[in-house]
């Protein structure tokens, strides 16, 4: 892969070509995430979340999205459905994304950059670290009751 040929950026629009690569990361992520079409596009429209893409020449490889609210303590920030396309890893893809999202942070003056990962993703949580997350004493709970 040629570097010259790979960029990073916030999507503002999606093609029918951009929507198809999504729907193929997605199952890269997460074995139950479901392609929603209407939903992806609504996030181009949401003030509070940014699709942040890599190119390589026209073609999607990889995804991460900032989620960004304010709360009473400040603007804060969630990274999440961070991926590259499993035939371009290890190519430093991730790693470009990651920056842009700090950057986009930083621009927006938020107050804290957050992010959850499991356990088993021992090379993801390497990079998440090496680009200054840090591992917090915290406890991850999600509600498992009924929602929709």
């Amino acid at each position: 892969m040629a570097s010259d040929q790979l960029s990073i950026h916030v999507a503002d629009s999606l093609s029918d070509d951009d929507l198809s690569a999504i729907e193929r990361l997605l199952p890269q992520l997460s074995s139950t995430a479901t392609f929603d079409r209407g939903r992806v596009e609504s996030m181009l429209d949401h003030d509070g979340t940014d699709l942040i893409v890599a190119r390589e020449g026209s073609r999607i490889v990889g995804m991460a999205t900032l989620a960004s609210f304010p709360l009473p303590t400040g603007v804060r920030g969630h990274l999440d459905d961070v991926v590259v396309d499993q035939e371009l890893r290890g190519h430093g893809i991730a790693r470009l994304l990651l920056e842009a999202v700090i950057e986009l942070a930083r621009e927006r003056d938020l107050r804290t950059l957050d992010l959850t990962s499991r356990p088993s993703r021992e090379s993801a949580i390497r990079l998440y670290e090496s680009v200054g997350f840090q591992r917090r004493d915290s406890m991850l709970m999600r509600y498992e009751g009924e929602l929709s």
